[in-house]
C-alpha cells in the first residue's frame, strides 16, 4: 500500500491523458490555449506502464482525465489495456471524467473495456448559457452522449461547478433533470486555480453551504453515509430518489480524508491539487525499461503529501492558489 505521512492509504489516482480539450470552459482554460508539444505527453505505452505501476503499488481507482480525455488519439487502446487489471482483481475501479461531447462514439467501447460509472461535467441546461460558458460547446452534443451512455449501460453522475450569476438559477432544474434521467449529481466549488483571461474567481465563486441552503427550500435533503471513493459529501433527495453530491474544497475541504493523487499528462505528479510541489514521474519511465527508478519516485512522493491545501476566495487578496490551469493538473 502507498501510505503518506498522515497515515492516509492512497488507493486512488486520476491520470491525465492529454491537456487538449473540445470546450474552453470559462472557469478551467484560457480561450486561446497553448498546447503541450506532442514530444512532453506521455506515450500510450508509457501511460500503461505507469498506471500499471499504481496499480501494483497499491492503487485500487484509476479516473482517467484531461483536459477532455477523449480527444486523446487511439485512447480506447488504453482503457483496453487497463481492463486486464479489472480482470485481475487488482484494480476495483476504471472511471473517467469527461465533458459528453465524444460519448455517442465511445460510450458502448467504454463499457467494453470494463468501465461502468462514469462523471459527465455538465453545468448548465440551456443551450445558449452552456454555450457561454463552454465558448466553443454544443449542448445536443452532450445530451446526445448522455443518451449514449445511458444504452451502454453505464452508470453516470453529473458534475456541476456552481457558478454565481451565472447557472445559480438553474440548480433546482438540474436536480430535477437528474431525478428523472437517473443521474446523481455533484455540485463543486470553483477552485483559485490557473490565471485566466476573463471572469474574476470572487465573481464566480458560490459557496455549496449557500446551494444546499437553497435547495432545502423545494426537496427533502436526507443526509447519506454513501461515498464514491472521491471528495463528495452526499444527500438523498426524497422526491427524486437520487443522490446529490457537494464538493467544498474552500468551505468545508476533504483533506483529513483524502485518499487520491493527481498525474499531469507529462508524468508530473501533484500530490494535492492546491499545493505546487510536485515530481517527476517521466524521467524514471524514460530512463529505464524496469520499474524500479519508476517506484522509487513514486514512493518519494508520497512520502511528500502534504497535510492539505490552502485554498481562499477573498476579496482583496490574490484569487490564484496555484498558477496551473485545471486542463493542466487533470481534472
Amino acid at each position: 500500500m502507498m501510505i503518506d505521512p498522515y497515515s492516509r492509504v492512497i488507493n486512488y489516482v486520476r491520470v491525465s491523458v492529454t491537456d487538449r480539450c473540445d470546450c474552453r470552459c470559462i472557469y478551467c482554460m484560457s480561450e486561446d490555449m497553448t498546447f503541450l508539444p506532442k514530444k512532453d505527453v506521455l506515450t500510450l505505452d508509457e501511460l500503461d506502464r505507469l498506471c500499471s505501476t499504481l496499480v501494483r503499488l497499491g492503487t485500487t481507482k484509476l479516473r482517467i482525465t484531461g483536459g477532455e480525455p477523449l480527444v486523446r488519439t487511439s485512447i480506447m487502446e488504453l482503457f483496453r489495456r487497463l481492463g486486464r487489471h479489472l480482470q485481475s482483481g487488482m484494480l476495483r475501479e476504471l472511471t473517467l471524467t469527461t465533458n459528453g461531447t465524444q460519448l455517442s462514439r465511445y460510450a458502448d467501447e467504454l463499457r467494453s473495456a470494463g468501465v461502468k460509472r462514469i462523471n459527465v461535467s455538465l453545468d448548465s441546461l440551456d443551450a445558449d448559457k452552456f454555450k457561454a460558458i463552454t465558448r466553443w460547446g454544443k449542448l445536443k452534443s452532450v445530451l446526445d452522449g448522455l443518451n449514449a451512455a445511458k444504452s451502454a449501460g453505464l452508470i453516470i453522475k453529473i458534475n456541476t461547478v456552481a457558478l454565481k450569476g451565472v447557472n445559480d438559477d438553474e440548480h433546482n432544474d438540474l436536480v430535477a433533470w437528474c431525478g428523472e434521467q437517473g443521474f446523481d449529481l455533484a455540485f463543486i466549488e470553483v477552485m483559485p486555480m490557473g490565471d485566466l483571461m476573463g471572469p474574476n474567481r470572487v465573481d464566480q465563486f458560490m459557496p455549496l453551504t449557500l446551494v444546499r441552503s437553497r435547495l432545502a427550500e423545494r426537496w427533502t435533503l436526507e443526509d447519506s453515509d454513501y461515498r464514491s471513493g472521491g471528495p463528495a459529501r452526499y444527500v438523498h433527495v426524497a422526491e427524486t430518489g437520487r443522490r446529490v453530491g457537494f464538493i467544498t474544497p474552500l468551505t468545508h475541504n476533504f483533506c483529513e480524508s483524502c485518499n487520491r493523487v493527481r498525474v499531469t499528462c507529462t508524468g508530473t505528479m501533484f500530490m494535492c491539487l492546491g499545493q505546487e510541489d510536485s515530481a517527476d514521474l517521466r524521467t524514471p519511465l524514460r530512463t529505464s525499461s524496469d520499474d524500479v527508478l519508476l517506484e522509487h519516485a513514486i514512493r518519494n512522493a508520497i512520502a511528500r503529501k502534504p497535510k492539505g491545501h490552502d485554498f481562499k476566495i477573498e476579496r482583496g487578496r490574490s484569487e490564484v492558489a496555484v498558477g496551473r490551469l485545471m486542463n493542466v493538473t487533470g481534472g
